[in-house]
Parts: structure tokens; sequence; C-alpha cells
């Protein structure tokens, strides 16, 4: 399609632009006395984004969601509407809604004197997001990673007196840009191997390349690896994520455990699934040891992420070597290079989403309470006023853990499933004892939580009503999934179903 017959198809995305036009519109006008306006005006938007994608063509229909979705390219091949982006920007879009509640809600966002640039650049990064999502050419997605990686810089550093908030923007900053560069060396590599911008034609020019390209292409895959590896915080390419989500305010860093991994694995599952992968028998394809180096990166993930959080007291800490290891599993998915591998990763998306951005919540919650973030701060929570936050904090960590019948338990058992159906036996069983060891580290802060006695300096607690409905709700999510996840199958294979062009 050309540039205005897609427009049709581009309603989230201008949605968010002209909620980000009116932002800076209140901004410059009203400056400091604009009071709630930024904040009313982001979540306005990204509720009416997310009303957008729900009316895109065949999203909502009577063979369910995402089952009647077109397929076909937009603004000249730079974008693709299918199933498989719609169902991303449906999961970003929450998770912008998210944040931008968060936002609304969080000490260090309120008030400052830049809160309208923070809900700009929010905002934008939540367009960057999207583009991620739907982009199937090279080029619009190495602009649409940079621009979400540049936005994302600026809101870890928001805190602009906060010494550790610059250290953590500075340190992704380095990181960012050396993992940029390497990827767009690599994908210049692919391009001269194959003659195509986009994944269609990438696909073609890799199929027909013979073995004596087989170093050239791997080693453009693996520079490509390292831009996406780096975005989804998958070791090697992890060292920013523990600072980062500890300086960054919280509401930034539950946008970047959910959002920006969600937008990663979108771009990495559609270019290492169907633009590499689909090309038939190629003898350079067949003696790149691709899935190796993908097995191996799972299992490294998974492993150096939960045994770095074995140590933690900071809960964002925590929380941060805890989605790296979550990277690690999904990324075991992808591995196996079949239908029902890439459906398990979705699912586990889903799923991640629900119990990460539910112990985000309850931590936001806990520090605005205590002005803390560490462990001890949770002593004795849930008998010093904090019953419901403690018990839904509990139902999260057990789920990242994987424990029936919560829904990470579904997550990892139809990841787990598909690599044992891909005969990946090795990384499943070091999947299942990277569970059990972190089972460790968050059954220490329900621990903490529940048998711990409040100490002289544990002040009693109180929440707001409407914080309460929302980690309730999560937490019945959570907790309920696992009893009707059908329609969440359903869904999943239906967002499979990728445009190949």
């Amino acid at each position: 399609m050309g540039a205005v017959e897609s427009l049709r198809f581009f309603g989230p995305e201008l949605v968010l632009i002209g909620a980000i036009l009116a932002v800076i519109a209140i901004d410059l006008v009203r400056g400091r006395e604009a009071g709630e306006w930024p904040g009313t005006v982001a979540f306005i938007a990204a509720v009416f984004a997310l009303a957008a994608t729900l009316r895109l063509p065949g999203v909502v229909g009577a063979r369910g969601l995402l089952a009647g979705v077109p397929q076909s390219w937009l603004f000249g091949r730079m974008l693709v509407l299918d199933a498989f982006s719609v169902f991303f920007k449906l999961l970003l879009g929450l998770s912008l809604l998210a944040a931008v509640w968060m936002s609304l809600r969080s000490p260090e966002v309120r008030g400052r004197p830049n809160e309208g640039e923070y809900f700009t650049i929010l905002l934008a990064s939540g367009v960057g997001m999207f583009l991620m999502a739907a982009a199937a050419n090279l080029l619009m997605a190495y602009l649409s990673l940079e621009f979400v990686s540049l936005t994302s810089y600026v809101l870890t550093g928001h805190l602009r007196h906060n010494r550790r908030s610059g250290e953590a923007a500075m340190k992704y900053l380095i990181y960012g840009g050396v993992a940029s560069g390497a990827m767009i060396y690599g994908m210049s590599w692919l391009f001269g191997l194959t003659g195509g911008m986009d994944y269609a034609a990438i696909a073609t020019g890799v199929g027909n390349l013979d073995s004596t390209s087989r170093g050239a292409l791997f080693v453009a895959l693996v520079l490509v690896l390292a831009g996406f590896g780096y975005k989804i915080s998958a070791v090697p390419f992890h060292m920013w994520a523990p600072d980062v989500y500890t300086g960054a305010p919280l509401p930034v860093t539950t946008f970047l455990a959910v959002g920006s991994k969600a937008a990663g694995f979108a771009m990495l599952l559609r270019f290492f699934a169907f633009a590499v992968t689909t090309s038939g028998p190629s003898p350079a394809v067949a003696g790149v040891p691709l899935t190796v180096l993908l097995a191996a990166l799972s299992v490294a993930t998974m492993t150096l992420g939960n045994l770095a959080a074995l140590s933690q007291t900071n809960m964002k800490r925590l929380l941060a070597y805890s989605s790296i290891a979550h990277a690690g599993y999904a990324l075991l998915g992808l591995v196996v290079f079949r239908q029902d591998g890439l459906d398990a990763v979705l699912l586990y998306l889903v799923t991640y989403y629900l119990m990460n951005l539910g112990a985000f919540v309850v931590v936001m919650l806990v520090a605005i309470q205590t002005g803390r973030e560490d462990i001890d701060a949770y002593r004795g929570l849930a008998w010093r006023g904090g019953a419901l936050p403690a018990v839904a904090l509990a139902i999260f960590l057990f789920s990242l853990a994987g424990l029936p019948p919560l829904a990470g338990f579904i997550g990892k058992f139809y990841v787990f499933a598909a690599g044992i159906q891909g005969r990946m036996y090795v990384p499943v069983v070091i999947a299942v004892l990277n569970s059990v060891v972190s089972l460790y580290y968050y059954a220490r802060v329900v621990k903490v939580m529940f048998l711990d006695l409040p100490g002289p300096g544990d002040a009693p607690v109180a929440f707001r009503f409407a914080d309460l409905g929302v980690v309730g709700a999560l937490s019945a999510a959570t907790t309920f999934l696992v009893i009707q996840f059908g329609w969440l199958l359903r869904t999943v294979e239906a967002a499979g179903r990728v445009f190949r062009g």
C-alpha cells in the first residue's frame, strides 16, 4: 500500500502522535501551571491508542481475537500489517497504559518542572515501540529501535539531580551505542549478501546463497543479534539492565521491563523466524550454527540472571535479574524454530506481562509508603496494613517462579513443551533447574513479608482503594488465567500467522 492508503491502518500511532503534540502545546502554554494536564492527556491517549488497535480490521471478530486481521505491506514495504504486529501492539498499548498510570501515581514524576517533557517522551517511546512491532524492513527496524533507545536514555535520566539516575542513563547510552553500531554493521553485511532491505527479499536472497557465503552470513547474524539481544537484555548484552532498572524512576523501569522487552522480542522473532530461517534448503543457512548459538544464548541468559538474583537486596535490582532470566526462558521457544515454539513465546510474553507488571506495581506502592526499595522495607508487610499487597506480591513472585496453578506455570509449560518437541532436551533440563533456583530468591521476599516480625523502624502502611483495585485485578488475572486460557491459546495461534510477503 502507498502512504495515503496505509494511514487507515495507522490509527494507534496517529493517536499517540496527536497526543504528543497536545502535551507539548499544553506544556508550552501553561508551563508550570499545567498541573495534571500532561499526565491526563497522556493517559487518555494511551486508552484511545489501545481502542484504535482493537478497531483495526479483523482484530475483533466472530472467529475470535486477531483471527481476521488482513496481511499487507504498508508505506511502501517499510511496515507490515498482520496479526503478529497487532498482537504486539495490543501488548505494548497495555504496557504504555500501565506506565502512564504508574507515572500519575509516582512522586518521582508528579510535581516536577519537567513533567510535560516526561510524558511527551514516554508517548514518543510508545510510538517507537509500535513501529518496532510492525517493522519488516532493515531500515525501519533500525530507526525504530534506535528511536526507542534514545527516548529510553532520556526517561532513565529523568531524575536530573539524582546521581543514581544520571549514572544509569550514561551506562545505558554507552551500552546502547555499542550494540546499535554492531547491529547496523551486521545489517549492512546482510544487505550486501542478499541485496534486499525488506524481510521477504532477505529471505529470498539468503535462500540463494551458496556455501561460500556461510561465514559472512554467520558474522552478519551475530552482529544483528547483538542489537536485538541488547533490547531484550540477553547475555552478554545484559550489562545495562541492573543499573538502569535500579536508577530509573519506577514507572520507567516497568515500561522497560515489560514494553521494551516485548518490542525487542517482536523484532527478534520476525527477523530470525521469518527473514532468515524460512528461506528454504540453502547451503549457507544449513551451515550456520544458528540453533546452537541461540540455545547457548538462552541457557546463559537464564542461568546468569537467576544466579545473580540470589544475592540481591534491592527489589528493583532483583526484578532486573529476574527479567534477564525470563528473557532466557522465552528464547527457548525461538530456538526450536517451529510454529508451536513461536506460539509458546507469544503466550509466555502475555503471562510475563501480567506477573512482572503486578510485581512492579506493588514495589512502587511500597516505595511510596516507605520511601525504600530494599527487601528489608517489606519486613512484616502483611501485618503492617499491607496484607493485600503482600498476598498479591506473593502471587506474582510465585508465578514468576512458574508454580502451578498460576499464569507463569502455563507460560513455562508451553515453552518447555515446545523445547521437548524440538528435541532440545539439555536446554529444557537446564531451564527447569533454573526455575528451581529462582524459587529461592522469590520465596525469600515472601518469607520477609509474612514470617518476619516488623521492627521498631517499620511503620504501618496504608494504601488507596484504587491502587488496591489495580493490584487485585492483576493478581486475579495471574491466578485465574490458568482456568480460562483457551481463548489466549487461540489468540496466539492467530498471531503466529505472520505475513511473509
